[in-house]
């Protein structure tokens, strides 16, 4: 290679690098910035209505966030507009222009079981949920007073008696299903578990009774906060626990029995 020929070279690479550094001096370049949390609406409870039929859903006298941390927002509202929601309008359905329409939950609950899996399943969503949503509420939580603070006392040998035995049955429970408060037929305060919709009412039940509280282990009932960690998710319950509403169901049940 002659001199000039090297000469060219050499200023043809300097062009090179010149060009490129000021490449880099203007050139704009876009840093992609963090995502942002998924926000999502909450609705309220009141715009939620069953199908037409003899089944209303239990209006919730709060929030979908009321509950929150403890239940957060958008389980509940998941747990209630379309689980809650599914059962009361596959109830209504199944019942709609038979001799069950014109019964009450609790007629049907008895009478199902031997009649249709379809009717029985749908009967003890309906049922069961219902207790739930009732039996909770913010500021809640603490212990049962009056009758029923005696009663539990008397049948579990104090609160913390009955609250770890409720515990461990709902931790227990293998699957999906349902713990109970009920009120057996003697007028004793049991513990008890129920697979998949199935409760306390229906014929052939492990143990019968009248339910006066109910906590919900299916994972709709609390996967998207809790995950896998149910014992978790039974913990945070006992501070949502409406006593009040419990109580009254308590004295409901004894006048029954």
């Amino acid at each position: 290679m002659n001199r000039s020929n090297l000469y060219l070279l050499c200023f043809s690479i300097l062009l090179v690098v010149v060009s490129c550094n000021n490449k880099k001096l203007t050139e704009v370049v876009e840093v992609p910035l963090p995502s942002a949390v998924e926000k999502f609406t909450i609705g309220s409870p009141n715009d939620i209505k069953a199908d037409e039929g003899a089944f209303e859903l239990v209006k919730l006298p709060y929030s979908y966030d009321a509950v929150s941390p403890e239940i957060e927002a958008r389980t509940m509202e998941l747990h209630y507009s379309k689980h809650y929601l599914a059962y009361s309008n596959s109830l209504n359905k199944a019942i709609k222009g038979t001799e069950y329409e014109d019964l009450t939950i609790e007629e049907i609950l008895s009478k199902s079981v031997a009649d249709s899996l379809n009717l029985r399943n749908n009967a003890g969503g309906y049922y069961n949920h219902s207790l739930f949503f009732e039996c909770i509420g913010p500021k809640a939580g603490g212990q049962p007073k009056d009758t029923l603070a005696i009663s539990i006392n008397k049948d579990f040998g104090s609160f913390e008696g009955f609250k770890n035995q409720f515990t461990n049955a709902a931790n227990r429970q293998f699957g999906s299903g349902w713990t109970w408060l009920i009120v057996d037929k003697t007028g004793k305060l049991q513990v008890t578990t129920t697979p998949n919709q199935d409760n306390p009412l229906m014929p052939k039940a492990i143990v019968s009774g009248t339910p006066i509280l109910a906590l919900d282990v299916w994972e709709h009932a609390y996967y998207l906060q809790y995950q896998n960690n149910r014992k978790k998710y039974i913990d945070a319950f006992f501070n949502i626990i409406n006593w009040k509403v419990v109580g009254e169901k308590y004295e409901e049940a004894i006048k029954k029995e």
